[in-house]
């Protein structure tokens, strides 16, 4: 069960799905959302098997330490399906209208082409977290793009 604080977040998802729909006529959809621990184990070992712990340690986060366990993000596709969970999804008309628009609605792109040595984690441009519309006004207004360089946070933690 997700957490009870993922609720605003789930709401904020819906609405900015809805209004992307109803400014374009296009539509997306959620490719992942809250994940549980043990699902995260299953993802996380899954990658490990392919591609080795090293490379996927910067691209899915280890069991315990994923934004998805906390319900506050979410993996973005397009609808039809393209270029789900790749980096040409940024290029798609459902990509740049998050890139433009998801701050409205308290998203925060996570992890941005141009910010892998600050957050840790490769591009991703599915990837937003809910950080509540106060925050992300807030980041835009001062030009911060990351919550480490906002926060003064490390990038991710090197297990």
């Amino acid at each position: 069960m997700a957490p009870v604080a993922a609720v605003g977040a789930s709401k904020a998802a819906t609405k900015m799905l809805a209004t992307y729909q109803a400014e374009t006529g296009r539509r997306m959809q959620s490719q992942s959302a809250y994940r549980s621990y043990a699902t995260q184990v299953s993802v996380y070992n899954a990658s490990v098997r392919i591609r080795g712990v090293a490379a996927t340690d910067k691209i899915i986060a280890r069991p315990g330490t994923s934004e998805h366990q906390t319900g506050w993000a979410i993996d973005v596709s397009a609808l039809p399906s393209n270029c789900s969970l790749s980096t040409c999804f940024a290029n798609t008309h459902q990509g740049k209208w998050l890139s433009a628009n998801a701050w409205r609605f308290g998203f925060l792109l996570r992890y941005p082409a141009n910010k892998v040595a600050v957050t840790g984690y490769s591009f991703e441009p599915w990837h937003y977290r809910f950080v509540g519309p106060y925050l992300t006004t807030e980041m835009r207004r001062t030009g911060f793009t990351t919550l480490e360089e906002f926060f003064r946070l490390p990038a991710a933690p090197s297990y």
